[in-house]
């Protein structure tokens, strides 16, 4: 799934979704990436939700990461397989084994904006 990077977590991003975020909370690697128009119907994830990226954090087993596959961030669940590890599309379909370029960061919260 497609993610749209917004900008650093520290500046204070102007997103209905953030607005009750406290900025100052999160370290100066983090930044905030938007899920895209990609995101299914009914799942974890929706349209315009924000997640909070940890570009300092190393993954593990089973997090949610974002890594930069065809020219594009995206949403992924980590695998590890031995000593390398395997990144599965969040939403399903075919995985990667990216390198450390790749690799955006660690997802540590998400905020969605409801309707009122």
């Amino acid at each position: 799934m497609r993610v749209n990077y917004l900008g650093p977590a520290v500046v204070g991003v102007e997103h209905p979704a953030v607005a009750e975020m406290d900025s100052r909370k999160f370290s100066p690697s983090c930044f905030l990436v938007e899920i895209s128009e990609d995101a299914r119907p009914g799942g974890p994830w929706m349209e315009g939700d924000v997640l909070v990226v940890d570009e300092a954090r190393s993954f593990g087993h089973a997090d949610l990461v974002v890594a930069e596959v065809e020219g594009e961030y995206r949403l992924f669940k980590s695998h590890r397989v031995g000593s390398r590890c395997r990144l599965l599309p969040a939403d399903g379909g075919q995985g990667y084994f990216v390198n450390a370029q790749q690799f955006k960061g660690v997802v540590l919260r998400q905020a969605r904006c409801w309707a009122v």
